[in-house]
């Protein structure tokens, strides 16, 4: 307790320390955090109309979180602040991630090394700040590995382990991938006698919980395509039918530059952690710890391949998913090397100067690896611990409060990463401040824009809203009739306060 402890100390100091200035905040974070505020203010699953993107039991996480600090400090309910609540969440997947290491039979040292890759490397650090539905369920799917591999082996264990494991998919979808992962460990660790009760009782417990989504569809009528309504099934639709980022490994393509920001944060996680994945997978009949490991070696293994296929969709958050199972089987095979230098079986004639050697050899080794991978790991978190990226965030949604002399009658068109600062500042939530892609793809925002963009007052041109406005006619054409009166930033990060001017032609 006492290295889990200081582990853990150290974990939240670093992630927690200028969490609100750094990463730049997101539209996606602000999404979810919207989404749950929607759900705090009873107003139902979305800020606006609720479509089957992902399931609603995320956000409703984020909106326990958020609960208390909102309710004394309304105005706090936005999205920098409201970061906090990923420590939390940061600070308990750690633990479960240690309580696993020692339950897969790692020492102590490995179980903790498994904890400091986990939430120190500067990949976690970024995204684990963050507002995103992934790292609540990697919290979920811990601890389902933790309740499969209890030594204990109670069968309530097991069915818990599957209620966990629907909560997690039902919190990211894509954690359905790691279920067969979390059935071997399972089968390993559940007893002889009992196992296939435990396995079919996980799976039950899994499936009757996870059906309950669909289940909701269908009572509300929206399960089925259909006219007026949204659907589960063209949810689903729309997610499979989505353009693709392309092949992984295709220097052009979008998935190649996902990656690319992965590795420039971290090198030593992604790639030495699948390395080992792999490493364990193909020499299960020959070592004890691949054995142990096969769990989450085949989770990260299945991981990596749903990354790579050429047509599907591979957003930025995506490799949150893998980090634990990366740092589990990285610190299973710094346990293996250390196993086999100082524990090899004593040849007859061996004396206290080769076992001694054999003690120097390891720590020759622990101190190179020490030496290659501190360096990067201290210039990628000392940006994380330093820089402001989200000063241009701050300033705009200040003049947003300032400036504007009607808030109550005045329409914005903006990212959700400031859509709760317009709404603490007046603005109508939802045809006052508005998700800038409602204003093209919802239809009960479009209705109240009858002439498109000339019913709009100013647009907030954050990179995102630039970026995404090539393909929504009505933010496009807001843009192009526009002029900045306010622009916080510079280069490609700027943002700009537009006010429209339906009068006259495009604008520069």
């Amino acid at each position: 307790m006492a290295l889990c402890g200081v582990l853990l100390l150290v974990i939240v100091l670093v992630q927690g320390w200028n969490i609100t200035h750094f990463p730049t905040l997101s539209d996606d974070e602000g999404t979810y955090l919207a989404q749950a505020w929607a759900v705090q203010q009873g107003e139902g699953l979305a800020h606006y109309t609720y479509w089957y993107d992902h399931p609603p039991l995320g956000w409703i996480q984020i909106a326990a979180l958020t609960w208390l600090p909102a309710l004394f400090v309304p105005e706090s309910m936005t999205v920098a602040p409201m970061r906090f609540s990923m420590l939390a969440v940061s600070a308990v997947s750690a633990v479960l991630l240690y309580v696993l290491a020692r339950r897969l039979w790692l020492p102590r040292w490995a179980a903790g090394l498994a904890m400091a890759l986990f939430g120190l490397s500067p990949l976690s650090v970024v995204l684990q700040r963050e507002i995103f539905l992934d790292n609540l369920a990697v919290l979920w799917i811990l601890l389902a590995f933790c309740l499969a591999a209890s030594p204990s082996r109670h069968l309530w264990h097991h069915f818990a382990a599957g209620l966990a494991a629907a909560t997690a998919v039902l919190t990211k979808e894509t954690m359905l991938v790691v279920l067969p992962a979390l059935m071997v460990t399972m089968w390993r660790h559940s007893h002889r006698d009992t196992r296939k009760f435990a396995v079919t009782g996980a799976v039950t417990a899994c499936a009757l919980i996870g059906f309950s989504y669909p289940l909701y569809a269908l009572l509300n009528g929206e399960l089925l395509p259909g006219p007026g309504h949204v659907s589960l099934i063209g949810g689903i639709t729309y997610q499979m039918g989505r353009e693709g980022s392309g092949f992984l490994l295709d220097p052009g393509s979008g998935a190649h530059g996902v990656l690319q920001s992965w590795l420039y944060y971290d090198t030593v996680l992604p790639l030495g952690g699948l390395a080992g994945a792999l490493l364990l997978l193909v020499t299960l009949r020959w070592s004890v710890t691949a054995r142990a490991l096969a769990g989450p070696a085949l989770a990260a293994a299945v991981l990596a391949a749903v990354a790579l296929r050429p047509s599907g969709y591979l957003p930025a958050m995506y490799v949150i998913q893998a980090l634990p199972f990366l740092a589990l089987v990285l610190a299973g095979g710094a346990a293996s090397v250390a196993h086999a230098v100082l524990h090899r079986r004593r040849r007859p004639g061996e004396g206290r100067a080769l076992r001694s050697a054999r003690y120097v050899l390891a720590g020759v080794l622990a101190v190179a690896a020490a030496a290659f991978v501190v360096p990067r790991w201290y210039e990628g978190n000392r940006t994380a611990l330093t820089a402001d990226a989200n000063a241009p965030y701050r300033q705009a949604a200040a003049w947003l409060g300032s400036e504007v002399a009607d808030p109550a009658h005045t329409r914005v068109l903006l990212d959700d990463a400031l859509w709760l600062d317009a709404v603490h500042h007046g603005y109508a939530p939802g045809p006052g401040a508005i998700w800038f892609y409602k204003a093209d793809l919802d239809p009960a925002v479009t209705a109240t824009l009858p002439r498109g963009w000339r019913d709009i007052d100013y647009v907030v041109s954050s990179p995102t809203v630039r970026r995404d406005a090539v393909n929504l006619p009505n933010v496009k054409a807001a843009l192009e009739h526009s002029v900045p009166v306010a622009v916080f930033g510079t280069g490609e990060d700027r943002i700009e306060i537009r006010r429209t001017t339906p009068d006259s032609g495009s604008r520069p």
